[in-house]
């Protein structure tokens, strides 16, 4: 189940609220009040959100000195604010707002589509930036199991090459006391013993050789022996 993303809004007013809500409730997300800038920052403390809507005109910490704190701190630096304001001083106005760090500056009464759409768009970023993440994250799990694996088979292929190198030495003793007991034509029962021997060992050296990556599965050992 798909999370849902959160948007702050921000008014002093609650019929503002009210009605931001009712604009915003079709997009289907969690919409957070504050009405206050101390509340907003309070919030955005334990929250993540993907976009706040921040009104400009509010006793106390208005819309501008809300903003600077939320660009001071690290967690909440990167949120889209969208400044929304019933008060136009013109150009000069507006500069402050994108300077104080707002994406958009909107002033009321705004087209309610127009602002669903641009609320919408940063929704989207917020979710394809959370599954990023989380893809980021598998596979960083992935790569550390990876890696875990491979020291493992490091560890296994050097035990492989211990127990290789014994068994040749052992396949070598079999072999010159194969031929000597051949050559000596000592008693049949001692040569059936040495055959035997290096019937053994030669199971154990197809075993060994089964167990290097690639070259077979335990099925194929069991059945080799």
């Amino acid at each position: 189940m798909v999370q849902k993303a959160k948007i702050l809004l921000v008014d002093d007013r609650p019929e503002n609220l009210l009605a931001l809500e009712a604009i915003l409730s079709a997009l289907d997300q969690t919409l957070v009040r504050a009405s206050s800038g101390e509340e907003a920052l309070k919030a955005l403390l334990t929250d993540d959100f993907a976009v706040i809507l921040l009104d400009v005109q509010m006793p106390g910490m208005d819309g501008f000195e809300t903003a600077a704190h939320i660009k001071r701190r690290e967690r909440t630096r990167d949120i889209p604010i969208i400044f929304l304001t019933a008060i136009n001083h013109g150009p000069h106005h507006t500069f402050r707002g994108y300077a104080a760090g707002a994406v958009d500056y909107i002033s009321k009464p705004f087209d309610p589509w127009v602002l669903r759409a641009k609320v919408s768009v940063f929704v989207e970023l917020y979710m394809k930036n959370c599954q990023l993440r989380e893809q980021a994250s598998l596979l960083r799990l992935q790569l550390e199991g990876s890696e875990k694996d491979a020291g493992e088979s490091k560890d296994s292929a050097g035990l492989l090459a211990e127990l290789s190198a014994r068994l040749a030495a052992v396949e070598e003793q079999a072999e010159a006391l194969t031929k000597q007991l051949n050559d000596e034509s000592t008693d049949a029962a001692a040569v059936a013993t040495a055959a035997h021997l290096e019937r053994k060992l030669t199971g154990l050296r197809r075993a060994l050789d089964a167990l290097e990556p690639g070259t077979g599965s335990t099925s194929s050992v069991s059945s080799q022996n």
